[in-house]
């Protein structure tokens, strides 16, 4: 089933997606609600909703919220190679892979309060000249686990939808000269949808690690890269098995699969040179979509100033010498 999370008069209203009909739930159930189980919650409202909804709308006629709008947890993986050695070109010239990078599948936490919806404006950052979507699949988590092997795991995936990354660049590669990690260079927005397909739909495609989706991303009707879902180095399984590490993962718990190949402007920069291909302007236009999963297309817009922090002194500058 495909399950989404549409805008209302009455506010945001969750409906089962089914050749392009939206078939509406009752009024106040969040799809996060549905979750929590193994999944018998979450079909027997869609089975229900298509046997007698609330109200049958045009999926074209509706607005499309997040799935989830404010999931527990945002946590990005990067487990395409290709993707990895692309933008560490950017760098270093002709270079390689970490070998770390093929024993730890690391995340980073992203942010739950700039989710946005598949057709949803997206600001430019403040102070941003470098602006890029990334291109990924999300896995959705559907129950409470902790410490869990990748066998345990894949009985806590609930289904997966397309995720838009955006990512302020030039923030981003200053910031993390501090060694920490991406801050403001990720906080803007991420794009959540257009639904939350269940893990089921996806079974007679998988392959290798992952599943056998093509992958495409467009800025203003030409495509700049294509890739394949199955390329992932490690498994949905694995990045949920790690992430529960030690801790919880919760129902509505985001788990991003990284950048695809070729699913973002960096990697452009980094094999074809930083000037080969124009950063995302106010007005360009993004469209990313993946095989069974659906569309994501959000334009750019102007964003908010930038607002100075006061000057300081290097700590260094104020203190005396001895």
């Amino acid at each position: 089933m495909q399950f989404v999370t549409y805008r209302s008069r009455e506010g945001e209203r969750v409906g089962v997606l089914k050749d392009g009909v939206v078939h509406g739930l009752d009024e106040g159930v969040r799809l996060i609600d549905l979750l929590g189980d193994d999944g018998t919650r979450l079909h027997s409202a869609g089975e229900s909703a298509l046997r007698d909804p609330r109200e049958v709308l045009q999926l074209d006629a509706v607005s499309l919220a997040p799935p989830i709008p404010q999931p527990p947890a945002v946590r990005d993986f990067i487990t395409f190679e290709q993707h990895v050695s692309g933008t560490a070109a950017i760098a270093v010239e002709n270079a390689t892979v970490p070998a770390l990078w093929y024993e730890i599948p690391t995340f980073y936490f992203s942010n739950p309060h700039s989710i946005i919806g598949a057709r949803d404006d997206v600001p430019l950052p403040p102070g941003c000249e470098r602006f890029d979507f990334e291109l990924e699949v999300a896995a959705v988590i559907g129950r409470e686990g902790r410490n869990l092997s990748p066998d345990a795991a894949a009985d806590h995936i609930v289904g997966y939808l397309v995720m838009n990354d955006w990512s302020a660049r030039d923030l981003q590669w200053r910031e993390m000269r501090l060694h920490l990690g991406p801050a403001k260079g990720k906080d803007t927005a991420t794009t959540l949808g257009p639904a939350l397909v269940t893990a089921d739909e996806l079974e007679s495609r998988r392959s290798g690690t992952s599943f056998d989706l093509t992958m495409s991303a467009a800025v203003n009707g030409n495509v700049v890269g294509t890739d394949v879902l199955s390329h992932m180095y490690r498994s949905f399984e694995e990045l949920v098995a790690y992430a529960s590490r030690g801790t919880r993962v919760l129902p509505g718990d985001i788990i991003g699969s990284g950048t695809c190949g070729s699913g973002c402007l960096a990697e452009l920069w980094g094999r074809n040179g930083i000037d080969s291909i124009p950063p995302l302007q106010a007005g360009d236009e993004v469209t990313l979509s993946v095989e069974l999963l659906g569309e994501l297309n959000n334009r750019v817009t102007t964003g908010d100033p930038l607002q100075p922090l006061r000057a300081r002194r290097h700590v260094s500058d104020a203190c005396p010498e001895t």
